[in-house]
């Protein structure tokens, strides 16, 4: 993997509060599996009304200079995707309505 330096991120910043993302870069070796448990952890620690959209947009920003197939930048990427699909609800609110 192509091993680069990022000047830009702050560790424990408010887009990536406990280093999370910071660190994941940071592992060598690491898998896509890996990098959605830290992503989960990541998004659980955003300070309640942080928006999730414009903080993964933030940290795609920041890590711009790493891999494109690097794996966090990848569930990064999925998950910019994933937050701004709506989710199917259950019981009678998901049947089709005449």
């Amino acid at each position: 993997m192509d091993k680069r330096k990022v000047t830009v991120v702050d560790k424990g910043g408010p887009t990536d509060p406990k280093g999370l993302i910071f660190e994941a870069y940071r592992i060598d070796n690491i898998i896509k599996s890996d990098c959605r448990t830290i992503f989960l952890d990541w998004a659980l620690s955003l300070p309640d009304g942080k928006d999730p959209i414009e903080s993964i947009s933030i940290l795609l920003k920041e890590y711009a200079d790493m891999p494109l197939n690097h794996p966090m930048t990848r569930v990064l990427r999925e998950g910019l995707e994933r937050v701004g699909q709506p989710r199917r609800r259950g019981g009678w609110r998901s049947r089709q309505r005449k």
